[in-house]
């Protein structure tokens, strides 16, 4: 992450070749000791910037998709999976695939400051400058946090990545040939035309039996608000629109006058009623997690002890170990970060 930040400082100014290599030099130290942001064998990778592959491209095809239509990514910590979303022929966003997550940091809930090892929760947008051919972590993309809610309500951090390698300090780390793979489909939608994409970073699948599982999370209100944006974008299959005001998210609302451009301050009057379908449906919704969580008797997961990873990770973790493993998901070799905590299963108890 470190190396990525140092990238856009560096990008526009006059740096001599040896004064250059001594920045990276002395930067790359300190970010292999102070953050450990990591993510298969992929001997075959290159150094140069990934570029969409056939089998992709045919892929894509298959399924109604062009490599130049608008992309959305989703993202999901507890099951470790990161998602793909293209516009089909329908004109619609329709899953195109799901990738495993190698490793993330800290625990269930929103980024709030510098060194808390968290990953973001929320809602992003990522244009082509956000984009990092050159990235420590082999490719990578910043997420902009902090957006601009997250700034006005104080939150700090920079630099937080979906990158390659199997390494978190509060970024998403996904294997070099899975990050390879999705920087090209980004990359290919951003140069069709899509000006930035949507991340949609969540702590869970916001399912009400995962709510009510939950249930007594001090996040629980923020959650309820993501799951709004969710909801609206399972139930239309567009990109919802993202507004900020009265200190959290608005969805799919447009505004009397100007879109509001104090997250802080209290929302401007609605312009029109709402879409009468996709308010029912979401209403439905609210009601089900209310039940839910009435009803809930499941025994709470236990904590974590920092992040996780997907099974397929952990199991091929405990039959090679760290090093191996390293070796094995990344041409870069960044140690596993906190192999043990990653061995942690903080869903055992509730099995």
């Amino acid at each position: 992450m470190m190396i990525d930040f140092l990238f856009r400082r560096l990008r526009g100014t006059t740096v001599s070749p040896s004064a250059l290599t001594s920045r990276l030099a002395a930067v790359a130290l300190a970010g292999a000791l102070l953050s450990g942001c990591l993510a298969m064998d992929y001997e075959s990778l290159s150094k140069v910037e990934p570029k969409l592959s056939s089998k992709v491209a045919a892929e894509m095809s298959r399924k109604g998709m062009k490599p130049e239509s608008p992309v959305l990514v989703r993202i999901f910590k507890q099951e470790s999976e990161l998602e793909v979303w293209k516009v089909d022929k329908s004109g619609n966003y329709a899953l195109f695939k799901t990738y495993p997550m190698c490793r993330w940091s800290g625990k269930l809930g929103p980024k709030t400051k510098s060194g808390d090892r968290q990953a973001p929760e929320g809602f992003y947008h990522v244009s082509a400058g956000m984009l990092n051919p050159n990235s420590q972590y082999y490719v990578s993309f910043n997420l902009g946090y902090p957006n601009r809610l997250e700034s006005a309500l104080g939150y700090t951090g920079e630099a937080l990545m979906v990158h390659g390698a199997c390494s978190s300090a509060g970024c998403y780390a996904m294997t070099d040939q899975g990050v390879g793979e999705i920087y090209a489909i980004v990359r290919a939608a951003l140069k069709g035309g899509q000006e930035r994409f949507q991340v949609q970073a969540y702590p869970f699948r916001m399912s009400a039996q995962n709510m009510a599982l939950h249930r007594d999370d001090q996040n629980m209100s923020f959650w309820r608000t993501l799951k709004e944006g969710y909801d609206t974008f399972a139930f239309t299959k567009k990109q919802p629109k993202v507004s900020m005001c009265g200190g959290r998210y608005v969805f799919n609302t447009e505004f009397e006058g100007e879109e509001p451009t104090d997250p802080l301050a209290q929302c401007p009057p609605v312009a029109g009623p709402p879409a009468t379908e996709l308010t029912a449906r979401m209403q439905t919704e609210r009601l089900k997690i209310d039940a839910a969580i009435a009803d809930a008797t499941s025994s709470p997961i236990s904590a974590y002890v920092d992040g996780g990873m997907h099974p397929s990770f952990r199991a091929l973790l405990k039959q090679q170990g760290p090093k191996r493993m390293a070796a094995k998901v990344s041409g870069t070799k960044y140690p596993v970060s906190r192999p043990e905590a990653a061995l942690a299963d903080p869903y055992a108890s509730s099995r």
